[in-house]
């Protein structure tokens, strides 16, 4: 059903207008918002009753790795291991029960461990099945040695890391027992997310791309909105067929579209590879002790023009300073348009800089959460410039909310409560002088949007409560009634 009538729903004041708290009903026709206004007529629409819950935009997730995600719940956890032999213990425990399947972990942080994790630590388990753990920023695969051959991949002691690791991730699927990417299973992630009052994603998957999406909406795998990215070894493929960012995707309806360009500019804090201004604090264990970039300034160029030319926006991602800075004065120099995702460690002439160019911050709130530890103990001094949504607001910069899942949850309440209180584990708000007004984080995952209002795409979500009032932006999150995309129920039995 895409043509109703939503009575007596309540709108929640997104623009700030004050609102009137009395209901109204709302029309929508072909997946659209027709009409807003008290007492409707029916004019022969079937009407469902919103009994006085309260209606906002749906919520978007702009950075996930949507297939990663999904196979994160059959992975093993390595989020609580502390250190090397932790985590060694896990893979012994989960070899002993399941003997005769590959080990693939996610979620471990070795930049506070004791040691660095080694080949030879895993090898030293007596099994012949592959193991692949994925550090929790994504950013790094430690692997045995069976691993490595069964990857293609140059033995070594140490971790396979950045662009390198990207490259490889893809082979996952090759390994038996990692099932988790099959239509069936990303649909179930969509129908999860659609529980949480998510309407849509822009997927930065490593791998797949818009082909992936194409081949899922044709197996009846599309539910939500998805914008699908390409990175840099999919660009002549996309060009050729004409894409531009915007598009529907070939075979698909106007759900599944066209989304940016991903380039990854430099690496992560915890691997401490991200590009800074400043040397990290202690030792630089790869021999860059500011981080570094992962293209030439030609290369990152080149690749921005290319995206110009042929009507893509880009996502660049950039956690240090440098990199920041770097993809700015790139995309001046381009004229290309996008986000910087990410945009962990900034300074403030660069969100003035963001602001003036029309380049969107691309950021997951929950990440302060999990950084902030490490950000102290790496960039000493900087942790007022990490995850500045306010300075970013004030400047006039556009904010878009995301959890880059499976790095943190696919929950945009999660990334809400994070960046309204810069806390959700019971610490101290950490720089709470960052912190944004709940109207404000609510806004930036609405992908745009403001108070439901006449012309708005039927992307919607019925609440049991007012998330501006008795919510406060605390978890855990409002109960979800019903969520649309598109004026058809994806979540909910109104």
């Amino acid at each position: 059903m895409s043509d109703f009538l939503l009575r007596d729903a309540r709108l929640v004041d997104l623009d700030g207008g004050g609102t009137a708290d009395r209901p109204v009903d709302v029309r929508i026709v072909e997946g659209i918002v027709a009409e807003v206004a008290p007492r409707l007529p029916a004019e022969g629409l079937p009407e469902v009753a919103a009994d006085g819950r309260w209606l906002m935009p749906g919520l978007w997730d702009q950075h996930v790795h949507l297939t990663q995600w999904s196979l994160t719940a059959a992975r093993l956890d390595l989020a609580r291991a502390r250190s090397a032999e932790q985590a060694v213990t896990a893979v012994r425990e989960r070899l002993a029960a399941w003997p005769d399947l590959p080990v693939i972990g996610w979620g471990h942080r070795p930049t506070d461990w004791p040691e660095e994790p080694l080949v030879s630590m895993l090898d030293a388990i007596d099994t012949d099945q592959p193991i692949v753990l994925i550090a929790g920023d994504g950013h790094h695969g430690w692997l045995n040695s069976v691993a490595l051959m069964t990857f293609a991949l140059p033995s070594r002691e140490g971790v396979v890391s950045e662009r390198e690791w990207f490259a490889a991730y893809a082979r996952l699927a090759t390994l038996p027992g990692d099932a988790g990417t099959g239509p069936d299973a990303i649909l179930r992630t969509q129908e999860q997310a659609a529980a949480l009052g998510v309407v849509g994603v822009t997927d930065l998957e490593f791998s797949g791309g818009p082909d992936a999406w194409i081949d899922r909406w044709g197996a009846g795998a599309g539910l939500l909105r998805v914008r699908a990215a390409t990175y840099a070894d999919g660009l002549d493929a996309v060009i050729e067929r004409g894409l531009r960012t915007g598009d529907p995707l070939p075979g698909c309806d106007d759900r599944a579209r066209m989304g940016p360009l991903k380039i990854i500019s430099d690496g992560s804090l915890n691997t401490r590879t991200a590009w800074c201004c400043d040397p990290y604090a202690g030792p630089a264990p790869l021999g860059f002790p500011q981080g570094q970039p992962n293209q030439t300034p030609e290369e990152l160029r080149h690749l921005l023009r290319r995206a110009a030319d042929h009507g893509l926006d880009v996502a660049v991602h950039a956690i240090g300073d440098r990199a920041v800075s770097e993809a700015l004065d790139a995309i001046a120099d381009t004229g290309a348009r996008g986000s910087i995702e990410h945009a962990q460690l900034v300074r403030r002439d660069d969100v003035r800089r963001m602001a003036e160019l029309g380049v969107t911050a691309s950021v997951q709130p929950a990440h302060l959460v999990d950084d902030r530890d490490a950000t102290d103990r790496l960039w000493p001094g900087r942790g007022e410039r990490c995850f500045a949504f306010r300075w970013m607001l004030d400047d006039g910069v556009t904010l878009a909310l995301g959890s880059d899942a499976p790095v943190a949850a696919l929950d945009p309440w999660l990334a809400v409560a994070a960046a309204v209180h810069r806390t959700v584990d019971g610490r101290e708000p950490w720089y709470v002088e960052q912190a944004i007004t709940l109207r404000e984080a609510l806004s930036a995952s609405t992908d745009g949007r403001g108070t439901v209002g006449t012309g708005h795409p039927a992307d919607l979500v019925l609440l049991d409560d007012d998330p501006l009032g008795s919510w406060a932006g605390r978890l855990p999150a409002p109960a979800v009634a019903a969520t649309w995309v598109g004026g058809r129920l994806v979540h909910g039995d109104l």
